[in-house]
């Protein structure tokens, strides 16, 4: 039986889900460098599962996950190259408390490698607003890609949004079946809703976490 390049990587995700299967990624100096490498697929022993499926509290955090001090994370969503751009430039506005919970347990980013290419050129672009250094940059990607999840995208569906440059954005939602898109270009994404993904400005997504009132 043959089947597509697109189908095993589908089927590898669903068993990475069922944690009967763990991808590993090549190590390296930067993080931004283990994106662009392929991964090495390693089988789980089923007997661990349960060790995965623990309850947990907010308040007691030594028993959550399967390594101590770890937690389950919370939504998965793809935030716009406008909002990191915007987070960097104040710290007054909703984009900054938005960055500042990225690596925390309320919610989890996913990046792509054109994702992660788009915010190293628009904040380089913007360092003479944001103050930041090549230096600076480097360490902000590399600890995005640090905390994210990492995503490979195997098929395409453009064009579909209006603007050709935003598609990208709307096919890594879809391939990392992520919840919303942050974004202030709300209106660039009509239509992702028909893939399941929610479009929504920092304001409202930190609002319906209970981070902002």
């Amino acid at each position: 039986m043959s089947i597509s390049k697109n189908t095993v990587h589908l089927l590898l995700g669903y068993l990475e889900d069922c944690f009967l299967l763990r991808t590993v990624w090549i190590e390296a100096d930067s993080e931004r460098r283990r994106m662009v490498n392929p991964r090495k697929a390693y089988p789980v022993d089923p007997g661990l599962i349960p060790l995965f499926d623990r309850p947990w509290g907010t308040d007691d955090r030594d028993s959550c996950g399967i390594i101590p001090n770890t937690m389950p994370l919370g939504p998965r969503v793809v935030v716009d190259t406008n909002v990191v751009v915007a987070g960097l430039r104040s710290r007054r506005g909703t984009a900054f408390r938005l960055l500042s919970e990225i690596g925390g347990s309320r919610f989890e980013i996913a990046l792509s490698v054109p994702l992660v290419l788009e915010y190293e050129d628009a904040l380089l672009r913007c360092s003479t607003v944001t103050r930041l250094r090549r230096s600076d940059v480097d360490a902000v990607l590399d600890y995005l890609c640090s905390v994210g999840h990492l995503q490979q995208i195997f098929y395409l569906w453009r064009p579909f949004l209006a603007d050709p440059k935003d598609d990208f954005v709307l096919e890594l939602a879809v391939a990392a079946r992520c919840r919303s898109i942050i974004t202030y270009n709300v209106r660039d994404f009509v239509g992702a809703e028909r893939f399941g993904v929610g479009i929504l400005e920092p304001g409202p997504f930190l609002a319906g976490l209970g981070v902002l009132k």
